[in-house]
């Protein structure tokens, strides 16, 4: 089982930000983040939009993050 959760999309960039993420630009609902130690990251979700587990696991392998962060 995971150990991730499902999570609103609003809840894991206010995350992502807190951890040092800043926003480079954004077009729709695609918003390019960057951070020095990770690199470029593409965040394609609405703010209510829910996500699941599977892909809070992929975004976290990607961004550093963990569910104590959230």
């Amino acid at each position: 089982m995971s150990q991730w959760r499902s999570t609103k999309a609003k809840l894991v960039m206010r995350a992502l930000l807190r951890k040092g993420w800043r926003v480079v630009s954004q077009k729709g609902s695609h918003i390019k983040l960057f951070h020095p130690d990770h690199g470029n990251v593409m965040f394609g979700f609405h703010d209510n939009e829910e996500i699941g587990p599977r892909m809070m696991s992929r975004i976290a392998k990607r961004t550093g993050l963990t569910p104590d962060d959230l």
